[in-house]
């Protein structure tokens, strides 16, 4: 199932919720896709180092139990909350992060972002700097996996106002630029985008887990 959350949602509480709904988890409970923007917020991972958080201004910090380091949220930025039972399907970890990453891909090819990538041990979806450079990143992904249940998920940039990210190392990387779809021309709403990727994401969870 695919549902939009109130917006702009409140982090902790959506937090909480996807614990909530982790917990009381049965064999037969379906898998869901969770869709939303946020109030500006950083986050920190688990094993999140504060010393990446350079100036938070007035924003505040949530450190919270996804993996991963410091990264941002906020309004034009679509967040997809993916509670799936990885268990249930038989998929590994690292099968379900390539999962993620090709769904994020797809859904930019979609929207007309062409030439969007992994990158070799940084999880997440880099697009080719729109100002020339090293490549950018353009979402970012962290996951907790609880008794063989994922929760959290991605954060795929729209059109947001990208300043706070200078406000950190993203997710734990040095001067690591940070892009929007709309700083590489392709403008479009975050409710378009969010449901291309909620798409996207549920038919690669159906082909994942009936192997084909």
């Amino acid at each position: 199932m695919i549902k939009w959350l109130a917006r702009p949602a409140d982090y902790l509480s959506v937090w909480h919720d996807m614990q909530a709904y982790t917990n009381l988890r049965g064999a037969d409970t379906p898998d869901e896709i969770w869709l939303c923007e946020h109030a500006p917020v950083y986050t920190l991972g688990q094993a999140g180092l504060p010393q990446h958080v350079l100036n938070p201004g007035n924003i505040p910090i949530v450190h919270c139990d996804r993996g991963g380091q410091v990264t941002y949220h906020g309004p034009g930025q679509v967040m997809a909350y993916a509670l799936f039972d990885l268990r249930r399907a038989d998929i590994y970890v690292k099968e379900y992060v390539n999962l993620l990453e090709g769904a994020v891909i797809d859904t930019l090819a979609e929207m007309g972002v062409a030439d969007a990538c992994r990158k070799p041990g940084a999880p997440g979806v880099y697009v080719p700097d729109p100002d020339g450079g090293e490549l950018a990143k353009i979402a970012a992904l962290g996951i907790k996996i609880r008794n063989g249940r994922a929760y959290h998920g991605v954060s795929l940039n729209v059109q947001m106002d990208l300043a706070p990210f200078l406000g950190i190392n993203p997710c734990g990387y040095a001067g690591l630029r940070t892009v929007d779809m709309a700083a590489c021309g392709v403008r479009r709403e975050p409710t378009e985008t969010g449901e291309a990727l909620a798409r996207n994401l549920a038919q690669a969870w159906d082909r994942a887990r009936n192997k084909t």
